[in-house]
């Protein structure tokens, strides 16, 4: 575990790379995939509700918030950079309850932690807005008390839950803007006129992009519409889990082993991790 005062460092870095410009957060789903980002030379990770599910042969959002706890120990202590927590809807139905599991998860010495304003119900898969600030205020009490210094991130899930109301998004993200959320986030949007509105809606506050699918916009056309950092969620866990599926598949139905073309070398791997 990282001491207190790297703990401190990380979560300063980690405001300050808000501050300007446009940076990349890849999302590691186990120790060894934050380790090689890191060696990649990214400046933070995040990590992914669904890809740590998955390794844990569980859907998304069926993990319990201890399992979660120490998945986030996992990735914080394995580099040196600031990690970004999912925290899902804060694994509580009220805001008491929110505030008392972020305060458990600022034990793990994440540097950002994210609160999103979806149900799991797909019949009625977001929370009202008044709520929903109600538990951003929560969270954002329960990280002033323990110091301040940990980022918090308001999430709108409506084009994520297929409900794509873009002003309906945007009065989201202002709401919890104001209910204290240092960075906003709309994941699900996609084009160059919603990245826009929602950058200039929350403005002078940092927005995150999640790019989880092949895009025509590129980092630097991202940066240039304002957004200040870029996530891909469970993209990276599904390309391996999708490299590992069609050798599998292949092996099973064809009995060739050509899956293994472009599998990693094994060597690299074990030079990445003998340090450890």
């Amino acid at each position: 575990m990282p001491s207190p005062e790297d703990v401190s460092d990380r979560r300063r870095t980690f405001r300050q790379l808000h501050a300007s410009g446009c940076f990349v957060i890849p999302n590691p789903w186990d120790p060894g995939s934050a380790r090689y980002l890191a060696q990649l030379g990214f400046k933070a990770l995040a990590s992914t509700s669904s890809g740590a599910a998955w390794r844990h042969a569980k859907a998304d959002g069926r993990m319990t918030l201890e399992e979660v706890l120490v998945h986030l120990r996992e990735i914080v202590e394995a580099t040196m950079l600031p990690v970004n927590a999912d925290f899902e809807a804060g694994y509580a139905d009220d805001p008491a309850g929110v505030a008392r599991n972020v305060r458990l998860a600022l034990e793990t010495g994440v540097a950002g932690l994210s609160i999103e304003d979806s149900t799991g119900n797909p019949d009625d898969p977001l929370r009202d807005i008044a709520s929903s600030v109600e538990r951003m205020r929560a969270a954002r009490a329960a990280i002033d008390e323990a110091g301040g210094e940990t980022l918090l991130v308001g999430r709108a899930e409506n084009f994520y839950v297929g409900r794509p109301d873009l002003e309906d998004t945007i009065r989201r993200l202002q709401a919890y803007a104001q209910a204290g959320a240092d960075c906003l986030y709309a994941p699900g949007i996609r084009t160059r006129e919603q990245i826009a509105a929602v950058v200039a809606a929350v403005a002078p506050k940092p927005v995150n992009l999640l790019v989880g699918f092949a895009s025509e916009l590129t980092l630097a056309d991202m940066a240039a519409l304002g957004v200040r950092r870029v996530s891909v969620g469970g993209a990276l866990a599904r390309s391996a889990w999708g490299g590992f599926m069609r050798a599998a598949q292949m092996i099973a139905s064809e009995g060739k082993f050509d899956g293994f073309a472009a599998a990693a070398s094994g060597a690299e791997l074990n030079a990445l991790f003998r340090d450890r």
